[in-house]
């Protein structure tokens, strides 16, 4: 949830490597079709160093970029994991501290009210 000082429209990015495309444009769809983002970019040709179990990973992944609204985080992330095929997804939420005005907005207009 916002904090006091956080508008309901605050904005912030979402982190998150997936193991192939159609795995990210699985997420993103259906992230997009709950009004739980406004927009997921999926930057191709992501190379993941990873301890995983006791040993080192060296693993070619791609990165969504995800924008949402800080008011959605708590039902976005839940979701992200359950869509996910990793037994632990990275799911990091950054702070927007400023931005255009005018995609600030779209952001807002584009994401359901909690």
């Amino acid at each position: 949830m916002p904090s006091a000082s956080e508008p309901e429209s605050a904005a912030c990015v979402v982190l998150c490597t997936v193991p192939s495309e159609e795995v990210g444009v699985n997420i993103a769809r259906h992230l997009l079709d709950e009004q739980l983002v406004a927009c997921v970019n999926i930057v191709p040709g992501v190379r993941s160093l990873y301890r995983w179990q006791g040993k080192v990973e060296d693993e070619r992944e791609l990165l969504l970029v995800i924008k949402t609204r800080v008011a959605l985080y708590r039902e976005l992330e839940p979701r992200i994991r359950e869509l996910h095929p990793y037994e632990v997804c990275e799911v990091l939420q950054l702070g927007v501290e400023a931005g255009s005005a005018p995609y600030l907005a779209w952001i807002a207009e584009q994401t359901r009210r909690s």
